[in-house]
C-alpha cells in the first residue's frame, strides 16, 4: 500500500473547523493529501486552530472549483454515503474498502470523497464513483462529524500498514493501467451522443439509462486499452449512421 497515492477529498465543506479536524485526522493515521472542493471558508484560523500540528497538511491542500477536477487523474474513486438510493451501487464498509484501496494505492490514484455536513455527496456526484462506503452506526444515532467519519476510514487504511499480507484481488497483476476519471468521463459523453445517435437513447426522456450504464462500467473498472476499444467502436458507429442518413432519400 502506497499512502502517498490516496486523497482524501472534502466537498463544499461549510465549516472550517471540520476542515482543520480532518487534517489532523489524517497525519494522526499517516495520511497527507487534502483536496477541498469549494470549501466555504478557506484558508480560515479555525481550521488552522483544530489542525493543532498538522498544518503542514493544510499548506499542502489542494483547492478545486469542482468534484471533477479534484478527481481527473484518480483511477480508483470511493464515495462515502449515508442513505439508501433509487439506483444501489457496490456498497461496502470501511473495513472492506480500505482492502480494494489499498491495493489499488499501489499502482493508482485513489480518491475518497466526503460530502457536505449536512446532506453529503449528491447523486451526480456519488455517479463518478466506482463504489461507495457507507460506515455502520447505531440506528439510535447514526449522525458523524466529518473529521469522525474520515478518521474511521483512515484508521483502517492505517491498520493495513501493520498487515503482513492482503488478500489478492483479480485486480492486482493487471496487465494495463486503469483509466482515469477524467478519460471516464469523455467516454460516458461519447457513448450517450452514440446512443442518441442510433436513437437507442431519447434526451427527452433519458429514464436513468446513463446511471445504470455508469453503474455497469464503475462495476468491471475499465483499463486504458479497453477503453480505446470501446471509444473506437463508437466512432465506428457514428461514421455508419453518418453514412447511412446520408443515404436516405430526400
Amino acid at each position: 500500500m502506497n499512502l502517498n497515492n490516496i486523497r482524501i477529498v472534502l466537498v463544499n465543506t461549510s465549516h472550517p473547523g471540520n476542515i482543520g479536524g480532518v487534517a489532523r485526522a489524517m497525519k494522526n493515521m499517516g495520511l497527507s493529501r487534502l483536496y477541498l472542493v469549494e470549501p466555504r471558508q478557506f484558508p480560515d484560523e479555525q481550521a488552522d486552530w483544530r489542525a493543532a500540528s498538522a498544518a503542514d497538511v493544510l499548506d499542502t491542500a489542494v483547492v478545486t472549483e469542482s468534484l471533477e477536477e479534484a478527481i481527473a487523474d484518480c483511477q480508483f474513486v470511493v464515495g462515502t454515503s449515508a442513505r439508501g438510493r433509487r439506483i444501489s451501487w457496490p456498497l461496502l464498509d470501511p473495513r472492506q474498502c480500505a482492502e480494494r484501496m489499498a491495493l489499488a494505492s499501489n499502482d493508482e490514484q485513489v480518491a475518497v470523497l466526503f460530502g457536505r455536513e449536512d446532506r453529503g455527496l449528491t447523486n451526480d456526484e456519488l455517479k463518478l464513483c466506482n463504489l461507495h462506503l457507507n460506515i455502520p452506526t447505531s440506528e439510535d444515532y447514526s449522525s458523524l462529524n466529518l473529521a469522525m467519519a474520515v478518521q474511521v476510514v483512515c484508521y483502517e487504511l492505517r491498520m493495513l500498514l501493520n498487515s503482513p499480507l492482503l488478500p489478492k484481488t483479480e485486480d492486482e497483476e493487471w496487465d494495463t493501467p486503469f483509466t482515469t476519471g477524467e478519460n471516464m468521463e469523455r467516454f460516458y459523453s461519447h457513448l450517450e451522443e452514440t446512443l442518441t445517435d442510433i436513437e437507442f437513447l431519447d434526451p427527452a426522456a433519458p429514464r436513468q439509462l446513463m446511471v445504470r450504464l455508469r453503474r455497469l462500467y464503475s462495476r468491471v473498472r475499465l483499463d486504458e486499452m479497453e477503453l480505446n476499444i470501446l471509444r473506437g467502436i463508437l466512432t465506428e458507429t457514428q461514421k455508419w449512421v453518418s453514412k447511412s442518413k446520408k443515404k436516405l432519400p430526400k
